[in-house]
């Protein structure tokens, strides 16, 4: 991961989408999602579908670096330091589920969050992709897809 800015000097420049992604990769290393997969995977496909959504780069640097909080596969105060720009701190805190949080309040703070709505569509539009739903088991895939349904209703998708 890239060395973050000590006090002793002018801030360091801000972190290319390249090193964002390498970050990310480096950060989830060894992670699998539900199915078995990468982890990177998923990240690179929620990076892309911002992208095709019409995200500008400080959403798709959110949309990399969206689990990795929540996930602690970095810490709150790595991107706190982070030379990252305040709306992309602020898309990946506000995607940062909580323990024990209702989904209400998850949702009502992405919906007033700037650029974390788009986010969080391209993040559930991966997730709820029917191929990767249809490598779990029944259940699993019914609890998610209830799941991904409320949260769609919530930030007023479906």
């Amino acid at each position: 991961m890239p060395p973050l800015s000590d006090d002793s000097g002018p801030p360091a420049p801000p972190l290319s989408l390249a090193e964002v992604e390498a970050t990310a990769r480096a950060a989830h290393a060894g992670q699998t999602d539900k199915a078995g997969r990468p982890y990177a995977e998923h990240l690179r496909a929620v990076a892309e579908g911002v992208r095709r959504r019409g995200g500008d780069e400080e959403q798709i640097a959110a949309a990399w670096l969206h689990d990795a909080v929540e996930d602690d596969a970095l810490t709150e105060g790595w991107l706190d330091e982070a030379p990252l720009s305040r709306r992309t701190k602020d898309i990946v805190l506000a995607l940062t589920k909580r323990a024990g949080e209702p989904p209400e309040a998850y949702a009502a703070r992405i919906l007033a969050t700037p650029g974390a709505r788009l986010v969080k569509e391209a993040d559930l539009a991966h997730n709820a992709d029917p191929a990767r739903l249809a490598v779990l088991d029944a259940a699993t895939r019914t609890r998610l897809t209830e799941k991904y349904t409320r949260m769609r209703a919530l930030l007023g998708q479906g």
